[in-house]
């Protein structure tokens, strides 16, 4: 085996190692990445040759995560590892993203680039190293590819910017950016933040290059060590260098006219579909194509196509940096008309659209109990989330006849982006589960942004106290290579990206940056225009948010009538058992009785429990029931209380939930009572008690409900007798040895027994209160009793 091992260093200190040669050597270039106890291995595959027609990179990454990598099994009945979770989804748009652009742009075979997490101990992070090994297993492939790249993830913790932290120190960090790069330019940003400024942002980025630069260098050296600097050749184009010039000379005036007219999307996409139809009817009618001539219809039509796009691209661009007019007729700063409405539909707890020119969100929040929680049982995160943003985009919202399947990787990353945005946002003691659901109506340009409005909107609506309103935009760029003249978008247009440079969204409250998304096509993106793109998109942030502002601005101040009431309130932790009880019979009681749900989780020392239901009356009948079961009994209060049973000596009454006391027969009545049964007391009554004392000792309970009722007229209370005063004792007479037991001969005669049985005759099992505890006392202390 021809092992090559390569090491980079971070500016910590930590080291991340590359080694190939040892695994997976039938692919065209694979290696294992390990950062102290994380291992990946990334491999990419790449076919031969394109599929005839594909005009397109047909590039899949996929990231997977084994379960056994942190020694655990999978969750479900089948106990292996299904469909990649949104974490895994989440993990390959972000390598996706930064690679894709790095292909020639006449590369079409599909190119297959696979990454496994195969050891994780929780500490380092694993999605922060996957495009790292991605790339690293490109480099030691002959596959066309520009350059390598890396990605890092960049946080700030206590002020300072760390590259790659650890779970640990993510816990205080107030900035979470993933950024991908090349050596020389920033390709993709992704993250979010606690409301920091711009200029915090791109002290962020500036630390990310400065890592990523040696990790590609180190990449390069690889490749060439390998001999795989040099790539494969392909040709999965037929270009035409004639046809290419016919169509810009016929084409180009048409579609810049077209672009100058400011059309609504439908219209100019109808415009632009008419030039290049009539450019096609009158090229086949002026040069006929044989059946069997080398190049088909069907290639040349393809071509009229790809250099038509061309066309289109070039006429856009240079109608904003010559004139600044954009396709819909906006200034490059201009937001396009925003109008927005609440409580749009009658029962969702809240309810919103938010249109902004032809983009549309209709977003419901629905406000649920713990219950409602999501479970999050990733290979390294088991978790449970309180606020949950689902992004759904139909194909109507384009115009397209097409039926609507599962939920895309497009949609999860739009969905995610626009949860990071909101999440920090709603008080963390805030007792709903919260879930949003966008539903994006029309689409043109920013449906994730339109998404963070409308969410905002929505959570309005339904009461949810948020700190602070959220906003969000998106920002295009059109820079043309060589050319020092540059445009800044504000509120892009579907085409503006799809034509632009850049796209880059950024959300924020009026006081700082909560999320961020970057993808960028173009070389050489400087600092200064990232700072402009920044302002600029702070400033239609505000106008946006003053728009929002416009129609609610605060929490509707009473929860909508369908929306179940939830109280939460704390207990001591030593209670938690008592209000679920054994195996939950009594918190289940609970429930059956009030009718409402009852949750309890122990959170920092103490239970937490969360009562809710769809009316006031059922909430406060399981609070007094739970309060009741935490509740200390306090000396000299009366309780009314449940006699539980009858005993000779008297009866044990439930004062509280689950806490019983000792009711005297001496302290039934003022009356002396040979039997509680005279009383007429039995199992089951109420009766009312005072709680006169707790054994410091045993912390039984002592009551009287002899005490709460008048004492009769002439009553006189027995004097009890004095007890004598014990000597001190005289020395002990020593017992003579014992020895070898035998049988026993009778006892002798006891000089008290005759009086001890007359006693008992009289006063029966009641000559002793069980629950009272003494000194031992021989049976001479038992004759002084006060009843002699």
């Amino acid at each position: 085996m021809n092992v090559i091992t390569k090491t980079v260093q971070l500016p910590d200190g930590r080291t991340i190692t590359i080694e190939t040669g040892k695994v997976a050597k039938q692919t065209d270039g694979s290696v294992m990445l390990r950062m102290n106890n994380t291992v990946l291995l990334a491999t990419v595959c790449a076919a031969k040759d394109a599929v005839p027609g594909t005009d397109f990179m047909p590039l899949q990454v996929d990231y997977r995560e084994q379960y056994a990598a942190a020694g655990r099994f999978p969750g479900g009945f089948t106990k292996r590892e299904g469909k990649p979770s949104d974490n895994e989804i989440l993990t390959s748009r972000l390598v996706d993203r930064v690679l894709r652009p790095l292909f020639p742009a006449d590369y079409h075979a599909e190119v297959f680039v696979n990454v496994m997490l195969l050891s994780a101990d929780g500490v380092d992070q694993p999605d922060a190293l996957a495009g790292f090994a991605a790339s690293a297993a490109l480099a030691c492939s002959d596959i066309p590819f520009e350059c390598p790249i890396s990605e890092v993830r960049v946080a700030r913790v206590e002020g300072e910017y760390v590259v790659n932290p650890t779970t640990e120190q993510m816990k205080l960090a107030d900035m979470d950016i993933m950024v991908g790069a090349s050596a020389e330019n920033i390709m993709m940003v992704e993250g979010e933040m606690k409301e920091v400024t711009e200029q915090d942002l791109l002290n962020a980025l500036k630390t990310a290059m400065n890592a990523i630069k040696p990790m590609c260098e180190m990449q390069a050296e690889l490749s060439k060590e390998l001999g795989k600097d040099i790539k494969r050749e392909f040709c999965h184009e037929i270009n035409d260098d004639t046809l290419r010039e016919l169509v810009r000379k016929e084409c180009y005036e048409k579609a810049y006219e077209v672009v100058g007219q400011a059309l609504e999307k439908h219209a100019r996409a109808e415009a632009f579909e008419q030039i290049v139809a009539d450019f096609k009817e009158k090229y086949f009618a002026e040069n006929e194509i044989a059946d069997d001539a080398e190049v088909s219809k069907e290639d040349v039509e393809a071509m009229i196509d790809k250099y038509y796009h061309d066309v289109e691209r070039d006429a856009m661009r240079r109608c904003i940096l010559d004139e600044g007019k954009r396709l819909d007729g906006r200034k490059t700063d201009e937001i396009r008309p925003i109008w927005c409405e609440v409580s749009t539909l009658p029962m969702p707890h809240g309810s919103s659209i938010f249109t902004r020119g032809e983009t549309q969100s209709l977003t419901t929040c629905t406000l649920g109990t713990k219950l409602d929680e999501k479970l999050v049982d990733d290979v390294l995160d088991k978790s449970y989330m309180r606020f949950l943003l689902h992004y759904n985009f139909p194909p109507f919202c384009t115009g397209e006849a097409k039926a609507q399947r599962g939920v895309g990787r497009r949609e999860i990353g739009h969905g995610h982006l626009a949860w990071r945005a909101l999440k920090d946002q709603i008080p963390a003691d805030y007792p709903y589960t919260v879930r949003l659901v966008s539903q994006i109506m029309e689409s043109n340009g920013s449906s994730s942004m339109a998404t963070v409005c409308a969410g905002t909107l929505a959570l309005l609506d339904a009461g949810v106290p948020m700190k602070k309103p959220v906003s969000g935009i998106a920002m295009g760029l059109i820079k043309n290579p060589g050319e020092d003249k540059y445009a800044v978008l504000s509120d892009i247009l579907g085409d503006e990206d799809h034509l632009g440079d850049m796209d880059f969204k950024t959300t924020g409250t009026r006081d700082g940056l909560t999320a961020t998304q970057m993808d960028i096509k173009c070389d050489g993106l400087s600092f200064e225009i990232l700072e402009k793109a920044l302002m600029q998109a702070k400033a239609g942030r505000e106008h946006i948010l003053g728009k929002m502002n416009e129609t609610m601005s605060e929490p509707r101040e009473e929860l909508k009538p369908q929306v179940p009431r939830i109280e939460q309130f704390d207990i001591p932790k030593e209670f938690i058992g008592a209000v679920i009880g054994p195996g939950g019979k009594i918190i289940q009681q609970m429930q059956e009785d009030s009718g409402a749900t009852i949750t309890i989780d122990e959170i920092d020392g103490k239970g937490v429990v969360q009562v809710s239901a769809p009316n006031k009356e059922s909430i406060n009948a399981a609070i007094s029931k739970i309060r009741a079961i935490v509740a200390v009994p306090e000396v000299g209060e009366v309780y009314e209380g449940t006699v539980r049973s009858i005993m000779p000596y008297g009866c044990f009454v439930e004062i509280l939930p689950g806490k019983d006391g000792l009711l005297h027969i001496s302290e039934i009545d003022w009356k002396r009572l040979e039997t509680v049964e005279e009383a007429g007391i039995k199992e089951g009554d109420k009766i009312t008690v005072k709680l006169l004392e707790i054994d410091p000792k045993t912390g039984k309970y002592k009551l009287s409900h002899r005490c709460l009722i008048p004492k009769p007229e002439g009553y006189v209370e027995r004097e009890r007798r004095p007890r004598p005063e014990r000597g001190e004792r005289g020395e002990r007479r020593q017992r003579p040895e014992r020895g070898d037991k035998g049988e026993r001969g009778e006892r002798g005669e006891q000089h008290h027994q005759p009086k001890f049985n007359e006693l008992r005759q009289e006063r029966g099992n009641d000559m002793f209160d069980p629950t009272e505890e003494r000194e031992p006392r021989g049976f001479s202390d038992i004759l002084d009793n006060k009843d002699f």
